[in-house]
């Protein structure tokens, strides 16, 4: 027992130190992991056979991952979807798997093993791509949902490839193996074939059938119990109890936890399944990319490094141009293509199911299946850094030539008030001010946020609205006032300070996004400032005082109160900002006149609290929901 708390506290200790270490150079997690499980497996070895033990256990982390997803799709979203799932994903597989056994081929390779190289290199990496396109925030662009349409074709297609793997056996490789290894429990092994298609049938059918109907009463009981352990233990038994059923009829047990998911997306249960699966899907996933990086063999990588390298980067290349190449098929133009490229160019953790099924099935020989093996481990530890090289060269290319390329357009007539960056906080601006017939002029460097505001009819120009020359031409020296609402930080402070130097007549309001930045671009000489948050915040904390009793009028009486406070400490706040050298938001003047500013407020709330209750203002009591929803 000793052993087994040993061996966790290596991996998770691993983890703990690598991980942060990784986010933190802005490398990702998927990365951290891959470099923690080299650090104490090959490098320190620290940890040892048991990897691949702990890495089948580890590779459900990728079917609760798949469960997840599938939350987060309804079947009318997977119908609208058919086009990339059916064309794209399955253009990428043919083509993928005729290169890498043409190429395997031309290596030496008799045509069953060559084929099921193809099959194998193939696949992409769903745990990888999923994980670091939900992390980067990447996975709602149109590069990312092909990307998830190709790598969900690819869950599918291992079902018809494992079936396939058997009968590619080669008579040489086979010697006096025990059946034994195959005598897993599986329904469908001694079935004819149309008898393997029903069960098959039923299965998928079960699985939609109690996700309608059966799971929903489940949850019903189970939430009666009142223990919330009790409904985590329930979610995890579904998608345990789903993945065994998938297996039990030789199907992929991730694509069995998809389409539960599916099923499940529109539950009224959904929101609290994804809180109870997602910890143990993030623990599962990073133990599996340890246990990837752990079970890289450096006897063997030592022995035929140039094969391997040469071979790992040959799967990212030729898959990369085909990707490429179905990308501008498909119409996936600019940083989109690239992402769908570089986030799929790898093999895939299947390929490590399909090269044991290949050995156990003599297709692959063994010496062979190593050096596959760790070209796959290889292109999979790329993966991170083929991310980093799109966030880094690509994604900061496209940006500047999506806009660089077009010219700005030509201002053809000016107004009193400039309105400089329409994204979502101008756009409320603009509306305001076109409401009531206040002529303005709209300047915005993103061409997509001017499209936004013509389609609603406010005048606006592309081009960047810090260039001096575009502001003149908006007719700077007339205007009267001048709102600065750009998402970037350091140019609305360039542009405010610019501005006030050369027209100091004209009225600047300027977005901030935070305290400190208010005071930079007051300090550049902004008229007024308005931090992004403060009024919404504001208004969302008069709704809690009012959910908790408090009456609207005194709620917003408290609002106001806040708001007063701020402003009486805001201008000595300034000061001691603008006495600390570089910036920096806590010097210990500041903090203490920070505090001030606390004890200031408390003291003003409480004032409220305890001011003698008026007649005109009764006791607040939140009218009970039942007559709200009537």
């Amino acid at each position: 027992m000793t052993a087994y708390f040993v061996q966790a506290f290596i991996y998770l200790l691993a983890a703990v130190i690598a991980v942060p270490l990784a986010k933190r150079f802005g490398l990702g997690s998927v990365l951290g992991y891959l470099v923690a499980g080299v650090v104490i497996g090959p490098i320190l070895g620290l940890v040892g056979q048991e990897t691949t033990t702990i890495q089948h256990f580890a590779e459900f982390g990728v079917v609760m991952m798949l469960f997840l997803v599938g939350l987060e799709l309804d079947p009318r979203g997977l119908w609208a979807m058919r086009v990339r799932l059916l064309g794209l994903g399955g253009l990428q597989v043919v083509l993928t798997t005729v290169a890498g056994t043409a190429i395997a081929l031309w290596l030496g390779l008799v045509l069953q093993t060559a084929l099921a190289v193809g099959l194998i290199f193939a696949l992409s990496s769903t745990a990888i791509v999923l994980q670091t396109l939900n992390e980067k925030g990447l996975a709602k662009t149109e590069g990312g949902r092909s990307a998830f349409s190709v790598l969900l074709f690819q869950d599918i297609a291992v079902i018809p490839m494992l079936a396939l793997i058997p009968l590619l056996a080669l008579p040489e490789l086979m010697g006096p193996v025990s059946e034994e290894g195959h005598a897993s429990l599986n329904l469908v092994s001694d079935l004819p074939g149309w008898a393997h298609a029903l069960v098959v049938v039923a299965a998928i059918v079960s699985v939609i059938a109690a996700g309608y109907y059966l799971v929903p009463l489940l949850f019903r009981y189970v939430i009666g119990s009142g223990l919330r352990e009790i409904f985590t233990a329930t979610a995890l038994m579904l998608v345990i109890g789903i993945a065994a059923l998938m297996s039990l009829v030789n199907l992929s047990p991730a694509l069995g936890a998809f389409l539960s998911g599916v099923v499940l997306a529109n539950s009224e249960f959904k929101h609290e399944l994804e809180a109870n699966i997602e910890p143990f899907k993030g623990l599962l996933l990073g133990l599996f990319f340890i246990t990837v990086g752990a079970g890289i063999n450096f006897a063997v990588l030592a022995a035929e490094w140039e094969t391997i390298l040469l071979l790992g980067a040959t799967v990212i290349v030729v898959k990369g141009i085909i990707l490429f190449g179905l990308a501008l098929l498909f119409r996936l133009h600019g940083s989109n293509g690239w992402l769908f490229t570089l986030s799929l160019a790898q093999a895939g953790e299947f390929g490590f199911v399909l090269l044991t099924y290949s050995v156990q099935n003599s297709v692959i020989p063994s010496d062979t299946s190593q050096i596959l093996s760790l070209a796959v481990a290889l292109s999979m530890f790329l993966t991170p850094l083929l991310f980093i090289a799109y966030d880094r060269l690509v994604l900061p290319r496209y940006r500047s030539a999506k806009n660089d390329d077009r010219e700005a357009d030509t201002i053809e007539e000016q107004a009193p008030v400039i309105v400089a960056g329409v994204g979502r906080f101008g756009q409320i601006i603009c509306r305001l001010l076109r409401a009531n017939n206040i002529p303005i002029v709209a300047l915005d460097h993103e061409i997509e946020q001017i499209e936004n505001l013509r389609k609603i009819s406010i005048k606006s120009y592309f081009g960047d609205a810090s260039r001096s020359d575009l502001l003149e031409t908006a007719g700077i020296e007339q205007a009267r006032l001048l709102v600065i609402a750009l998402d970037d930080r350091d140019r609305a402070v360039q542009m405010v300070r610019h501005v006030k130097q050369y027209y100091p007549h004209v009225w600047v309001l300027a977005r901030a996004f935070d305290r400190g930045h208010g005071y930079q671009l007051r300090e550049a000489g902004a008229d007024d400032t308005v931090s992004e948050t403060y009024h919404s915040a504001l208004e969302l904390g008069g709704h809690a005082l009012t959910a908790m009793g408090v009456h609207p009028m005194r709620a917003k009486q408290m609002t106001w109160s806040f708001v007063q406070n701020e402003d009486a400490h805001e201008d000595e706040l300034f000061e001691a900002w603008k006495e600390i050298e570089g910036g920096i938001s806590f010097s210990p003047r500041y903090g203490e006149l920070f505090m001030k500013l606390e004890e200031s407020l408390n003291s003003a709330m409480k004032q409220d609290w305890q001011e003698p209750q008026r007649e005109d203002v009764p006791i607040w009591t939140p009218p009970d929901q039942k007559n709200d929803a009537l």
